[in-house]
């Protein structure tokens, strides 16, 4: 179990979860729905630049874990809570001003253009449809009209996810089974059969894509998160909403050439 534990002996801030803790079982310090982080040191910029972790995709999980104080368990983090978690960590790092380039839809020139990171809104849960206060949901197939569960996913299934992938893969390198096990982490029962084996059967031979397209589309509705869409104002007085920021090397390097 992964854990970070850190003394606060730098100046710290108290990040709110877009979940506000409510997903989180009784217990658990996530369950506050605040969690305390540290500002960024030079430590954390070893982190950035190590080799070792860029290439095996962990360099941001290694970052977090690193600047979070509160004493968790950071595999239990919801991915909408570790999105406001990871932008609060850039605020507090670098600033709320972030520059990217983006091509112009007009022109199609690249441009330089910025985004003030406190303007991203968090999208907080809904409780009303929460199951018994815990991280489960009701929905129903709108063509077949079975009757599902399924939970919000967190950095421990993230992993179990990735591992899986990276498994397949060396069994079949042309495979691409990544929306089909995605949702046999996310669903958690079938007609109220709880059972692994019903669910990943259902996924793979009885789930018809606009049923799989309608439960992605609710998932990404009522998942607590930050929300990185902004509407961009180019030099010319343009603009172009919605756009989704992209999060990249410069995220963390406000500095590197653009």
């Amino acid at each position: 179990m992964e854990q970070t534990q850190q003394k606060p002996q730098f100046p710290s801030e108290e990040v709110t979860l877009p979940s506000k803790g409510l997903l989180y079982p009784e217990g658990s310090p996530l369950r506050s729905g605040v969690i305390e982080m540290k500002y960024m040191t030079a430590r954390e910029e070893d982190i950035l630049t190590n080799q070792n972790y860029i290439e095996n995709g962990t360099v941001i999980d290694k970052l977090l874990q690193s600047l979070i104080i509160t004493d968790i368990n950071y595999n239990d983090l919801l991915i909408g809570d570790k999105n406001a978690v990871l932008v609060a960590s850039r605020i507090l790092g670098y600033g709320a001003e972030y520059s990217f380039k983006l091509s112009h839809p007009k022109t199609g020139e690249m441009e330089v253009v910025s985004v003030d990171l406190t303007k991203a809104e968090d999208r907080y849960i809904d409780e009303s449809i929460m199951i018994k206060g815990k991280n489960e949901f009701e929905f129903t197939l709108p063509t077949t009209k079975i009757n599902i569960t399924f939970k919000l996913l967190t950095q421990e299934d993230e992993k179990k996810i990735n591992n899986e992938l990276k498994g397949l893969k060396k069994i079949n390198k042309k495979a691409s089974p990544e929306l089909t096990t995605r949702l046999k982490y996310l669903i958690q029962s079938v007609n109220g059969d709880y059972e692994k084996k019903t669910i990943r059967e259902f996924v793979d031979n009885n789930l018809l894509a606009r049923d799989a397209r309608a439960l992605r589309e609710y998932v990404r509705s009522i998942q607590p998160d930050i929300d990185l869409e902004f509407n961009i104002e180019f030099e010319d007085g343009h603009i172009q909403k919605n756009v989704t920021i992209p999060i990249n090397a410069s995220f963390f390097w406000p500095d590197a050439e653009l």
